[in-house]
């Protein structure tokens, strides 16, 4: 099957040796940046989706998925109103839980704490918790024990490790002789956790339920119930169900709702990067327009000696389509190529220059996840082509109809 015309002389033209080198330059200059832009913008979105769902994981392994807990107070009859919330179809537990702020002190070192009462027991199966535990065992805290299992960051602050003691205050007072003084308990570190989320392994201290209840003076009660979901991102619309299926009003929300700062900011950080990464693919797609509009000063008698052959205006203007094309065609394949590649392997390159460097690039004191994952998605990649071939192809027009323009006696008067 034979080609167009005007395609086999685009073609031509592409593949020819031209005698301007200058032209040939600035085409291999525009093939080359359209290759780099679309590799780095397939690398960095791939590397903000590892990012998004990586915290989305981490988050999720350590925070309910739907919380519940009352407008005030606590949460007496919690067991019947576990059982309630168990019958529906997407919760797989209601886990009672006691939450709060305070302080941990050991030797002569402080440092704010966020305190979580659990049930070890219903946490143990759970995947979430227990397989962040690198020293220790969820089943170390037993009632009326006090001991406490606290982030690796946190342990290194205060300079303790397992089978140290720690002093924990709340900001509640007692009342003595003496005057009020803040309530405390000395505790007993017996297990280390480590989620990899600064914010988490700094600051979260885990004990037994009614430990926790005891030193908030809750009794028998809790201050809510957290809910596991069989499917985590539907967590807005089973909150929606609970709320309505509750007959008094409770205070009721979901884990995007908590986070939503975090995931609002990295989807606007993902807009930002692709509108500015994209700018990457639009310089080089002028500098096609640049190449076609020498290539058509260049070849001037050559239009002009294809019209009087009988090529039309359209056939002319299809040559410099193509041959433009065929630069953006070739620089958006390289860029995919590279871009998929190194998103495919950005976590075993990045240790290696961070090896090379003898430094971490990412510390795990400054960002909330100290590695870095990539997630490569197709539909991103199939975008990203799109908008490259799209560029490349519109700055083609211009030069292309400047070509379809040239009128035949003009261009062979001083031939």
């Amino acid at each position: 099957m034979r080609l167009p015309l005007p395609v086999r002389i685009g073609l031509r033209y592409t593949r020819a040796r031209r005698r301007n080198h200058f032209i040939s330059f600035i085409s291999a200059t525009s093939m080359g940046g359209i290759a780099l832009g679309v590799t780095a913008l397939i690398t960095v979105i791939s590397v903000m989706n590892g990012f998004e769902e990586e915290l989305r994981k981490r988050i999720l392994g350590m925070t309910a998925h739907v919380q519940v807990q009352p407008w005030q107070g606590a949460l007496g009859d919690w067991q019947s109103l576990a059982a309630q919330l168990r019958e529906h179809p997407e919760v797989l537990a209601a886990r009672p839980f006691v939450a709060g702020e305070g302080m941990a002190r050991a030797g002569g070192q402080l440092s704010g704490t966020l305190i979580r009462g659990i049930d070890p027991d219903s946490e143990a199966g759970s995947g979430g918790l227990a397989q962040h535990v690198i020293s220790g065992d969820l089943a170390a805290l037993e009632p009326g024990r006090f001991d406490v299992i606290i982030g690796r960051h946190l342990a290194a602050v205060l300079g303790i490790a397992p089978g140290d003691t720690l002093d924990l205050m709340i900001p509640q007072a007692n009342v003595t002789p003496l005057g009020l003084t803040p309530r405390f308990r000395r505790m007993r570190v017996a297990g280390l956790f480590e989620v990899g989320m600064y914010e988490f392994d700094r600051s979260l201290v885990l004990m037994h339920r009614e430990d926790a209840a005891k030193l908030y003076r809750l009794g028998e009660g809790v201050h809510g119930l957290s809910l596991s979901l069989a499917e985590p991102m539907r967590a807005p619309w089973v909150a929606q169900d609970v709320r309505a299926l509750l007959p008094q009003p409770y205070s009721i929300t979901d884990w995007s709702r908590q986070h939503r700062n975090f995931f609002a900011a990295i989807r606007t950080e993902k807009r930002v990067m692709f509108i500015i990464l994209s700018l990457i693919i639009a310089v080089a797609a002028f500098n096609i327009v640049s190449t076609l509009v020498m290539v058509v000063q260049d070849k001037q008698a050559d239009i002009a000696i294809l019209r009087t052959l009988g090529a039309t205006r359209a056939d002319v203007l299809g040559v410099f389509v193509v041959q433009g094309s065929v630069i953006g065609v070739i620089g958006t394949v390289l860029g995919v190529i590279g871009g998929v590649a190194l998103a495919l392997n950005v976590e075993t390159i990045v240790p290696a220059i961070e090896q090379a460097l003898g430094r971490d690039l990412l510390a795990d004191d400054v960002y909330y996840i100290s590695d870095l994952p990539s997630r490569l998605h197709w539909d991103d990649v199939t975008k990203i082509g799109l908008v490259s071939l799209s560029l490349g192809l519109l700055s083609t027009l211009y030069p292309a109809w400047r070509a379809s323009q040239v009128e035949p006696a003009e261009a062979l008067r001083y031939e």
